[in-house]
């Protein structure tokens, strides 16, 4: 044989090869993957206690104790006077070594007033949504962010506080607009907050159309944290199956704020393992 029918021949030995090799090593499917988050929603009465004081220590004591990956926020002041000129998302951040977003719902007393929420997580993208209302009530907003969680999924989580007067129609006009804005979204998704609205209310039926509840068989009372007697402080998740409740519980700090918060430890499911 000559030396270009041997280098000929070597040319489609070394082609055939990869293809033989491949055929010999089977092939392993990459399992599904799940990942758990464990997330807070929080009315902090903007930075004060039951007791009159302001002590922000004691409320992210609250939450570095339970140890969540995402928090959300209600009654958060951005430099206003009452809350002695203190960001107060920034300084829980701090205080607690999460990442502080702040969303504006409203100008209040020489700053800010609105939603925050917490993360151990960096931001993709974020959004305020402000909400409607009535010309005597109080504006409120959703604040929404999307994270990426360690296994590498994507998920938004909407953190709001709806209006807190008797009449409950604020509250629907503004359940009505988070389910128009945030209803259809992609990435699974979490609506937290203060909701200000019991279980059984046209305000949570009206989100629950959408989002589905992570109380268990009763849902445990939130408010007032000296002697919860009602819930108002709600996390929701959609797509229902792709998410599985792990653990839920209330957390009765009488002193740190006049709500209890609320915590839920979730499992996201991999879309291929949904039944």
């Amino acid at each position: 044989m000559d030396r270009v029918s041997c280098r000929n021949l070597l040319r489609s030995t070394l082609a055939v090869l990869p293809l033989l090799l491949a055929a010999a090593v089977p092939i392993v499917a990459e399992e599904p993957k799940s990942v758990r988050v464990k997330v807070m929603t929080f009315n902090i009465l903007h930075g004060a206690t039951t007791r009159g004081d302001f002590d922000l220590d004691r409320i992210a004591a609250v939450i570095r104790d339970e140890d969540p990956d995402l928090v959300a926020l209600q009654e958060v002041d951005f430099k206003t006077k009452r809350a002695k000129g203190y960001d107060l998302a920034t300084e829980l951040g701090l205080r607690t070594k999460m990442a502080p977003l702040f969303g504006r719902a409203m100008a209040y007393d020489g700053g800010e007033y609105g939603e925050a929420i917490l993360s151990r997580y960096s931001y993709v993208t974020t959004r305020v949504v402000p909400l409607p209302h009535g010309e005597d009530s109080e504006p409120r907003a959703a604040l929404e962010a999307i994270v990426m969680l360690p296994g590498g999924q994507t998920i938004a989580m909407v953190a709001t506080h709806l209006d807190h007067l008797r009449d409950d129609g604020d509250r629907i006009a503004q359940a009505t607009k988070i389910v128009d804005v945030f209803a259809e979204n992609a990435l699974p998704t979490l609506l937290c907050g203060d909701l200000n609205a019991e279980p059984t209310s046209r305000t949570m039926e009206i989100l629950l159309n959408h989002w589905s509840p992570t109380w268990g068989e009763e849902p445990a009372p939130t408010y007032p944290s000296h002697a919860p007697r009602t819930k108002i402080d709600y996390i929701l998740v959609a797509p229902s199956d792709r998410w599985r409740v792990v653990d839920r519980r209330v957390i009765a700090d009488e002193v740190a704020s006049d709500h209890c918060a609320y915590v839920a430890t979730l499992e996201l499911v991999d879309s291929r393992q949904r039944d």
